[in-house]
């Protein structure tokens, strides 16, 4: 299939919203696909009128995972090479909120890039799953510890040891999933999330993703620390005075950052 990896469309101002665009592999996380998906995160990380971006798949799948004939012809290489190890680091870096909308499934390395994002919506038929144990090997693009972090040692024993898919309510149950839509709902929903975090300050929304990410790599004392630096910071910022005058002047706040 020839064309963009990665669609883009801008749905109502400073939201981006990409979508997979790997349909006949049923959106499979190829390197070329990874190292696109980062160059426009990159991209768009220097974007001031980009405030927020909304990641989705088809209708019916987000991505069933690595890409498998990649991963016979070129072995280990393949998942663990220097540019992929950058880009998807990048993904993960990304200091802009970034909303996941799941319909069909989010299988391997498509449930892995899932985990990447700040806010989850997903459709009530939509399933999850780290099968990699199935062909031989084990996730190695982060669920063993971030689903260990979300949803704690049993479920992710379940799933990286079975292979078998959990559904959008136990992925809700687990925190995986912040909220569950009809199916063919979910990219409305999440372009309705991420218009509403555009609204609000730029800088205070860094912030705040910033100090929330904190609890994933410090003790809470760390973690306190870090979330009281962002609000100090946060009131020498021109936003604090204009967002607290418009509340009191019954009128909406106009962000400088």
């Amino acid at each position: 299939m020839s064309g963009p990896l990665i669609l883009r469309e801008v749905p109502s101002p400073h939201v981006l919203a990409l979508t997979l665009n790997r349909p006949e592999k049923r959106n499979a996380l190829s390197n070329a696909v990874i190292l696109e998906l980062a160059a426009i995160l990159d991209e768009v990380a220097a974007d001031r009128e980009t405030r927020c971006v909304m990641l989705r798949g088809s209708d019916a799948f987000f991505s069933a995972g690595a890409d498998i004939k990649e991963m016979r012809e070129q072995g280990f290489q393949a998942i663990d090479n220097a540019a992929r190890n950058r880009a998807w680091d990048s993904i993960a870096r990304f200091p802009k909120p970034l909303v996941a909308a799941v319909e069909g499934i989010a299988f391997g390395g498509g449930h892995e890039l899932v985990l990447l994002a700040d806010i989850v919506v997903a459709a009530r038929d939509a399933r999850f799953a780290q099968p990699e144990i199935n062909i031989g090997i084990l996730p190695g693009d982060g669920a063993t510890q971030r689903v260990a972090r979300i949803a704690g040692k049993s479920l992710t024993m379940l799933m990286v040891l079975t292979g078998e898919p959990i559904g959008a309510g136990a992925a809700l149950q687990a925190g995986l999933v912040a909220e569950l839509t009809e199916p063919g709902e979910a990219a409305a929903r999440g372009l309705a999330i991420a218009r509403a975090i555009a609204t609000k300050s730029p800088g205070a929304v860094r912030l705040a993703k910033e100090a929330v990410l904190a609890a994933w790599e410090t003790t809470l004392t760390a973690g306190l620390r870090a979330e009281r630096a962002a609000i100090r910071h946060a009131f020498t910022s021109p936003d604090q005075a204009e967002g607290m005058a418009a509340f009191l002047e019954k009128r909406a706040p106009s962000w400088e950052s």
